[in-house]
């Protein structure tokens, strides 16, 4: 084992190799240095498990390798061939060819963020998305921060620090990432009161709760499980209703911000932001990348008395949007202002997709796949806190095999370029089309025939 040790050669060797003078040049002697212990730290590992030494060349070629790794962005573009149309884990929503282009006039000089072009005044960045939000919501006010547990944060704050917020016990809710509502109320300095039972509450629950220093009526959309059998839960108008006997104001947190029907989808109804303003909700809060196709983002519409006091308010500097999130946001909202949205939008162009559409796509990927790629019925899933329990009926390609060959397989899709996310299912690596978009069909195919190559 010594011996093993004393035949690693050094740092400055390896470094003084001629092989290594193209990678020093592209990412300078001391980032290869680095590469280079932690290649010899790596071998040291291992020759004391037992391990033969590497050779020179063994090494070198690992860090020029590495070197290509360490020194590259970590946060790359991947094809969403999983099925799940908004996924958390790979980024939610996929912005449209309009929103990028606005992003990078918007990013390549400058703007009038807040500048109003009439006057040469100083502007609120606020315009720039109130009155789209305003009309396609029918909201008096609006205005966005940077998601939506900071819009809430940013209400509670503004309107509940030091007072009571009453809720029911079955919308005390935690979702994705262990973010928990009840949390996020502690943090704003209000305190929750949670009223009626997990599967039945009353709107009488919550007038009989209120107090001198009740600040409002928390609603939560559970957007990520159903209770079904023996429940109930209070309508909007109600909790509106008793609000407005009590001088209670009522806030809706609808999570995913659809502005769409989603029935016309073959879905189950998703609750609307225009439909929780037309039942009176004093403020409405919603993601900007769920079921809204858009950047991430958190929108607040609702009364304008109410919105008011939160664009005044110290938190809402620290949480408001930059300019590039903005200009996404804008254009996003615009193609439903125009009616253009299940055409333009990448997430509704996903959801609307035909069956017959998704099986020809599906038959030319397995084609290019060859022998072992099949097409199978399956099930795409909306995701993101959306919808839970919905499926859209699809036609994957599915490439059987040991249990260990589909996991390597899936790995080595991962790893790409580009990087292709498809989801394993017992002995089956499943790619579903839904999730990919058509113009990223080319990709995704050379993609699974270089992984396939290497079997």
């Amino acid at each position: 084992m010594d011996k093993g040790f004393r035949n690693l050669p050094s740092v400055e060797k390896l470094l003084s190799d001629s092989r290594l003078n193209g990678v020093i040049e592209s990412y300078s002697r001391d980032a290869v240095a680095d590469a280079v212990r932690l290649r010899l730290e790596e071998a040291r590992r291992r020759i004391g498990e037992g391990t033969a030494p590497p050779s020179v060349e063994e090494i070198l070629d690992d860090v020029i390798e590495a070197a290509g790794t360490l020194y590259e962005p970590t946060l790359r573009p991947v094809i969403n061939a999983t099925g799940v149309v908004i996924h958390t884990n790979i980024g939610r929503a996929p912005l449209g060819v309009d929103a990028l282009e606005a992003v990078r006039l918007t990013a390549l000089g400058y703007s009038n963020l807040e500048l109003d072009l009439a006057s040469g005044e100083r502007g609120s960045r606020h315009v720039h998305v109130e009155s789209l939000l305003c009309r396609l919501t029918g909201a008096e006010a609006a205005m966005a921060v940077n998601n939506n547990a900071s819009a809430l944060l940013l209400a509670f704050m503004a309107l509940a620090q030091g007072k009571e917020v009453i809720i029911s016990r079955g919308e005390a809710v935690e979702i994705g990432g262990g973010f928990r509502i009840p949390d996020v109320l502690k943090q704003s300095g209000a305190h929750l009161v949670e009223v009626g039972t997990t599967n039945r509450t009353y709107a009488a629950d919550f007038e009989q709760a209120v107090t001198e220093n009740t600040a409002g009526f928390l609603r939560v959309h559970t957007s990520n499980f159903k209770v079904s059998g023996f429940v109930h839960s209070p309508s909007m108008e109600e909790m509106v209703a008793a609000g407005a006997r009590l001088q209670v104001p009522v806030l809706h947190d609808i999570g995913s911000g659809c502005l769409l029907d989603t029935r016309e989808f073959g879905l189950a109804q998703e609750p609307t932001p225009q439909d929780s303003i037309k039942a009176g909700t004093d403020l409405c809060f919603f993601s900007g990348d769920k079921l809204l196709g858009g950047p991430q983002a958190g929108i607040i519409v609702g009364k304008a008395a109410y919105v008011e006091a939160l664009k005044r308010h110290p938190l809402a500097r620290a949480v408001r949007l930059d300019k590039l999130t903005l200009a996404a946001l804008a254009v996003t909202l615009l193609h439903y202002v125009r009616g253009e949205a299940v055409r333009k939008v990448p997430v509704w162009r996903m959801i609307s997709s035909t069956v017959p559409d998704l099986e020809r796509r599906a038959r030319q990927w397995a084609r290019a796949a060859g022998e072992g790629a099949r097409v199978i019925d399956g099930a795409s899933t909306i995701g993101g806190g959306s919808l839970p329990g919905e499926v859209l009926p699809s036609r994957v390609v599915a490439i059987a095999g040991s249990g260990s060959r589909v996991l390597a397989l899936a790995q080595r899709l991962r790893q790409g370029p580009p990087a292709v996310i498809g989801r394993v299912e017992g002995d089956k690596l499943l790619l579903d089309p839904r999730t990919v978009l058509p113009e990223q069909d080319k990709a995704l195919v050379g993609a699974l025939r270089a992984a396939l190559s290497k079997e």
